[in-house]
């Protein structure tokens, strides 16, 4: 049975469930920055995945990208597998600016995370529920 890492968990919103990956916000309105998490169990490296797995959490992961780019009007993209602090494989997808906290360095350890406001959630939901239709369902929240 899928479980999220406690740490996922406690630093992150949920949104909702494409066909393989919860996608979670993470509680930083710092970026808008999103987590992909496969719903399996025990798998920490993308290898781990089966072949299909791996061509749908790609598929999954780029789609976001794609629709993160123009619905956040992102300078950038960064799409990042670490696993160094949170071992559950998952994808980061974060939409960078130029006038943002930490550009042009990385965001990991930049800058203290910024609680999102309910009011800040709400709006970024909305903005998604235009984008996320096609095989997406949402959590309520």
């Amino acid at each position: 049975m899928f479980a999220l890492d406690p740490r996922l968990q406690q630093d992150t919103l949920p949104i909702g469930d494409f066909p393989l990956c919860r996608l979670l916000l993470s509680n930083d309105s710092n970026y808008p920055w999103f987590i992909l998490v496969p719903r399996r169990d025990d798998i920490s490296e993308l290898f781990q995945l089966s072949v299909a797995d791996q061509q749908q959490l790609w598929q999954e992961t780029t789609a976001l990208a794609e629709m993160l780019k123009d619905s956040f009007d992102a300078d950038k993209l960064n799409v990042a597998a670490l696993g160094n602090v949170v071992s559950q494989l998952h994808m980061h997808v974060i939409v960078r600016k130029r006038d943002d906290a930490a550009w042009p360095a990385p965001v990991w350890g930049k800058h203290p995370a910024k609680p999102y406001s309910a009011e800040q959630v709400a709006v970024i939901r909305e903005r998604l529920r235009l984008v996320l239709t096609d095989q997406f369902t949402f959590l309520e929240g």
